[in-house]
């Protein structure tokens, strides 16, 4: 059981990295580029680039999920009633929250919404017309992109601070737990419906911008941690 927990863990570090590390590299790297890009350059990167870098991500976000999902389940059936009572179960459950809701925008919304986007511009490099939605579908894919860098921040600090930070909450209630992680999925749900129904521009907003969107995942870490702090 130790061996398959660990290989688990070794499972999720691995895909981890790569989820995140092509996350970062779409809105550090790529967005970016494109803004700059001469038309026909963006449009043979996106009709041969971006879905080898999908394939990766979206793939990276499923395997991170499904193994952190076993260990959860397994870390929540060893304590039984008192998962949500210490450190661990608390700060693990938040981080879980953030990496569930990010998996959930990689499959049922960036995907599909770039998939749309690399429809399109085939159909133009082939002689054809755009798709009408794809620019909306677009912007959509973009908001929620970096929805999911802001959540990156907090969700990888408490992840490390499930098994790394134990004074963080310390032994708490089954009642105080729950007050906080109900005010804790408020505020993140409040981010995630954002990235659902907002839009970007034409005034300039936090997630216009890769700064923006750093100081926002900055801030909401220093939110929810004052959260766990007042109510644990």
């Amino acid at each position: 059981m130790e061996l398959g927990i660990f290989l688990l863990r070794w499972i999720h570090f691995l895909a981890g990295i790569t989820w995140i590390g092509m996350l970062y590299y779409f809105n550090f790297v790529q967005t970016p580029f494109f803004a700059e890009a001469e038309p026909g350059v963006r449009s043979a990167a996106i009709q041969k680039l971006v879905p080898r870098a999908l394939w990766w991500f979206r793939w990276g976000a499923m395997v991170t999920f499904l193994a952190g999902l076993l260990m959860y389940l397994h870390r929540l059936g060893e304590s039984g009633g008192d998962f949500f009572t210490t450190n661990y179960g608390v700060t693990i459950t938040i981080g879980s929250l953030l990496g569930t809701l990010m998996f959930l925008n990689v499959w049922l919304v960036i995907w599909p919404a770039q998939q749309v986007v690399i429809a399109s511009a085939t159909q133009v490099a082939q002689g054809g017309q755009a798709i009408p939605e794809a620019a909306a579908r677009g912007r959509r894919a973009a908001l929620t992109s970096r929805t999911n860098t802001v959540f990156s921040i907090p969700m990888l600090f408490y992840m490390g601070a499930a098994s790394h930070f134990s004074g963080l909450v310390g032994q708490t209630t089954a009642s105080a737990a729950t007050a906080l992680l109900i005010v804790a999925a408020v505020i993140i749900g409040a981010v995630e419906v954002n990235a659902l129904v907002g839009t970007q521009g034409p005034t300039k907003k936090p997630l216009d911008s890769v700064s923006g969107a750093l100081w926002f995942g900055f801030i909401l870490s220093v939110v929810l941690y004052g959260v766990v702090k007042v109510l644990a």
